[in-house]
């Protein structure tokens, strides 16, 4: 089934031509059935692109889904036309209201300001309760996993020595949960962070379940007991060429960073990238849209969290 998404879309191009079924609104309409609503909380600089790999991963199933894009109105992006940003996205107050079956917020590049350093913090907060009442399921990435754990569980993030930046191996802790249902012993991940958290911690709060992680990166799958819950402490939506041009920023700002691990070839950046995890990210949000969202929402949306 398609993924619905807002008409004029700039994502709704690269996705046809990728062979994944992309409806438009007008169309929706004529079908008699009630598509999974899901809203993504955009907080990375690069919307557009971002848009794009995350409409990728949620269309990319039987499902049909719905989905509403949403910024934050305490922050104004930079990097974004205000006519993109005008005609795509809603703000908080404007769906606050609404009930959602799922909701996927994404990381941001501010892990080394504290949490509330952050322009947006108390929007964001503000958020983060809501979707108690108001989501079915919601799924946390990198900065946001980060900043979800310590709303809601208290956990610090911890500042790395170094930036952590390349594609790392992960095994499965939970062989149990649907969550992982499909996946190899052990799969690959990217990740771009400076910053992480204390494994020891997070396996000690019991109403958490850590469902994977890296002998390199530390803890990467983590779920709430009643799988309200997902956080994901690295970026399986990435593009192939996401880390290298992340790579070629940072060296043209003379930052000096290390060629992302396990990214190119022999580890020579001239080479292009090797993409070794696009099938587990695919698996990993279908999975979560399958077993989390549509095998357990209510059908009467209005009813979640009742």
């Amino acid at each position: 089934m398609p993924i619905k998404i807002p008409n004029g879309l700039p994502a709704a191009e690269q996705l046809l031509n990728e062979n994944i079924f992309v409806m438009n609104e007008f169309r929706a309409e004529t079908q008699d059935i009630r598509p999974l609503k899901i809203v993504l909380l955009n907080l990375m600089p690069t919307k557009i692109v971002t848009e794009t790999q995350f409409s990728r991963l949620l269309g990319n199933t039987p499902l049909q889904v719905e989905l509403t894009l949403l910024k934050t109105s305490s922050h104004e992006s930079k990097n974004t036309s205000k006519e993109h940003m005008i005609a795509f996205y809603k703000t908080f107050d404007e769906i606050k209201d609404e009930k959602f079956d799922g909701m996927v917020i994404t990381g941001a590049p501010v892990e080394q300001l504290d949490f509330e350093k952050v322009d947006y913090w108390q929007e964001l907060t503000e958020i983060f309760d809501w979707t108690k009442t108001n989501v079915h399921s919601t799924v946390f990435i990198c900065w946001g996993a980060q900043a979800g754990l310590y709303h809601f569980y208290g956990v610090k993030k911890i500042m790395l020595s170094e930036k952590l930046s390349g594609v790392y191996k992960h095994k499965i802790v939970d062989k149990k949960s649907m969550l992982v249902r499909g996946f190899d012993d052990e799969f690959f991940a990217p990740h771009s962070r400076h910053s992480g958290i204390d494994r020891e911690e997070i396996y000690s709060i019991k109403n958490l379940k850590v469902l994977s992680e890296s002998d390199e990166a530390g803890v990467y799958l983590i779920k709430s007991t009643d799988n309200s819950q997902v956080f994901i402490t690295g970026h399986s939506e990435y593009d192939a060429d996401t880390l290298k041009k992340e790579y070629e920023r940072d060296k043209l700002a003379g930052l000096n960073p290390s060629v992302p691990k396990n990214y190119f070839p022999l580890d020579n950046d001239s080479l292009p990238p090797l993409v070794t995890w696009r099938s587990h990210a695919n698996l990993l949000f279908y999975n979560w849209l399958n077993y989390f969202v549509y095998q357990s929402t209510p059908f009467d949306v209005s009813k979640i969290k009742k």
